[in-house]
């Protein structure tokens, strides 16, 4: 009996051990569970912190991404406005000269295309020089109108007429100044190596007996045309433009014969 209260106790107490053990081990896993959870909560709002730090970061970081190209490009634009206007004389210097050299080179064709007419005109003796001035041999000169002062050549005939508008002046040609007509002798036409055109000839009439020799600019229609009488001294120079005939809009007085 003995033996078997004994061993009933020692039974008891092994599970009473066991169940102690039991105990003790959920109370420590009880425990281990809240220790976990607490460090959980603390990871968790540890984790909560530095996302919302690095969100703040990344916000700002964004702020100041957004701004930089702003003031880049207004920095840009403020430089390039800067140069525009720095450099806007220069620019327009540029357009200026770029503008010229359009109109000089339209006036050289222009030239051009009236230097060769001007010399066709006077291969085919038809031509007449407008003057604008004359010049005397005294050096005095006179600027005139120049369809009614002139030297011209057409079929043949040629003619030197000046006009000085002094109305109340008596005049041969009605018109302020003299018309004289003749007939050609003597004609010469060279060029030098510059394009400078020299024709020479003479004219003989009733009342006229003279060189006239006629010099167009090289590459343009701009011409003299000295006249020097054989029997006086009294030269005058006629300056001017020389057009083929048909196109000169030159008006003739009466003839003095």
């Amino acid at each position: 009996m003995a033996m078997r209260a004994f061993s009933h106790l020692f039974i008891n107490i092994v599970a009473l051990k066991r169940s102690g053990n039991l105990f003790l081990h959920k109370i420590q896993k009880q425990s281990i569970m809240k220790t976990n959870s607490k460090k959980e909560e603390t990871g968790s709002m540890s984790c909560n912190r530095v996302n919302k730090r690095i969100g703040i970061i990344l916000a700002a970081s964004l702020s100041i991404l957004m701004i930089l190209p702003a003031t880049v490009s207004t920095g840009k634009a403020q430089e390039s406005k800067k140069l525009t206007r720095k450099e806007k004389e220069e620019a327009w210097r540029a357009e200026r000269l770029k503008k010229r050299a359009a109109e000089e080179q339209e006036e050289m064709r222009n030239d051009s295309i009236e230097y060769v007419q001007a010399i066709e005109a006077i291969r085919n003796g038809s031509w007449a020089l407008e003057a604008s001035n004359i010049t005397f041999d005294n050096g005095v000169t006179r600027f005139v109108t120049p369809s009614t002062n002139f030297v011209s050549i057409n079929n043949g005939d040629a003619v030197v007429q000046t006009a000085f508008n002094n109305s109340n002046i008596y005049s041969p040609n009605g018109i302020g100044g003299i018309t004289v007509e003749g007939s050609i002798t003597g004609e010469e036409l060279k060029m030098d190596h510059e394009g400078n055109i020299y024709y020479n000839y003479s004219i003989m009439g009733p009342r006229v007996s003279a060189t006239v020799s006629v010099v167009v600019t090289a590459h343009s229609n701009q011409a003299t045309a000295t006249v020097d009488p054989n029997f006086s001294s009294r030269n005058m120079t006629m300056s001017g433009y020389i057009y083929p005939y048909e196109s000169a809009g030159v008006f003739e007085g009466t003839p003095d014969y």
